[in-house]
């Protein structure tokens, strides 16, 4: 299984097919074209939908035939990458910090990117919750419940994995809401990671270390990344338990200015970003289990996602960047906590 390997994928390749009255201009003129989306682990089933739906809106605008390719991991990895030389046209990464990473050494992107797209370039969100093994059978009901000393707790690292990141900060924001204090809160999620046997690369990867390997007793997890799981197990082997108190989760897109400059295909890899606020995209968005920034879409689908108080990385962390070098730099607070456990 090669789950944590960097991997370009041929998601889709729509051939030279008439679309009714709508290609026929185009015949004898249509390009073959491709793009590729540097993406995090969790968007693989999202993102091989979508671009489906996308390459026949693409095919019906222009007649040009369009192949996507993606390649998945942990969003930190991603970004890396892509610094490293991964020519993505755009990515679409766990988190904000990890598209403004991208100019960490030189600008490969506009530094004003989450003003190019709305809703801060955030199509949709999501939320950490807890999959459990089905009866709960060690009753695991909100976050007190993780630091029991029967309780193995699978997450991935905050260091290679978006999805991660978003875990321990929902955990630092429940405690510090309940306990008060940042000392409680770091006494709180030292507990927690003193129960976490095995940190995978990405969230894919715990998420198959707790389902198809069988480790840990509770799986902190995106919300549609435990929809997708508990939907695929078809013994109906687990349950999703959504805690009292989470944060809100914003994954980001952006296109990737110095390569698609470089390649010519700024057109349609800004289309492709646009349309996954389209109705239908929105719609396909919603029945992967995210959540649709569109209210009208949200309002569809409201049976689907329960309510529960979302902090925000803005009003509760005072942004990324400050969440970076606090909590995730080397030295930071969880290396610390790390290494506390360890030694």
């Amino acid at each position: 299984m090669h789950k944590h390997k960097l991997r370009l994928k041929k998601t889709i390749t729509i051939f030279s097919i008439s679309i009714g009255i709508f290609a026929w201009p185009f015949q004898g003129f249509s390009k073959d074209i491709s793009i590729l989306n540097a993406s995090y682990d969790p968007t693989r089933e999202l993102f091989r939908s979508y671009n489906h739906l996308f390459a026949e809106y693409w095919k019906a605008k222009t007649g040009d035939n369009l192949t996507v390719y993606e390649s998945h991991g942990g969003s930190g990895k991603q970004a890396r990458a892509v610094i490293d030389g991964m020519p993505a046209d755009v990515v679409t990464l766990a988190l904000a910090g990890d598209i403004d990473a991208l100019n960490r050494y030189k600008p490969l992107i506009d530094k004003n990117w989450q003003n190019r797209l709305p809703a801060h370039s955030t199509p949709y969100t999501s939320t950490i919750v807890f999959l459990v093994r089905k009866g709960n059978p060690k009753h695991i009901h909100d976050w007190d419940d993780l630091i029991k000393s029967d309780i193995q707790v699978v997450t991935p690292n905050p260091k290679t994995s978006g999805g991660a990141r978003w875990n321990f900060l929902a955990a630092w924001a429940y405690a510090q809401n309940k306990y008060g204090s940042e000392d409680k809160a770091y006494q709180f999620v030292k507990a927690l990671y003193a129960r976490v046997p095995i940190m995978d690369t990405s969230a894919r990867g715990s998420t198959l270390s707790f389902v198809q390997r069988g480790l840990g007793d509770v799986l902190i997890s995106w919300e549609n990344e435990a929809y997708m799981a508990k939907k695929e197990e078809k013994s109906n082997s687990f349950e999703i338990i959504t805690p009292s108190i989470s944060i809100l989760t914003e994954p980001s897109v952006a296109v990737v200015d110095s390569i698609v400059d470089h390649r010519g295909s700024r057109e349609v890899a800004t289309a492709y970003l646009q349309y996954l606020y389209s109705d239908p995209a929105q719609r396909l968005i919603a029945q992967n289990y995210y959540r649709p920034c569109n209210p009208a879409i949200v309002m569809e689908f409201r049976d689907k996602f329960p309510s529960l108080t979302l902090m925000t990385i803005d009003k509760t962390f005072g942004g990324w960047k400050r969440v970076k070098d606090k909590f995730f730099s080397d030295n930071g607070i969880f290396d610390k906590i790390i290494r506390e456990i360890r030694y």
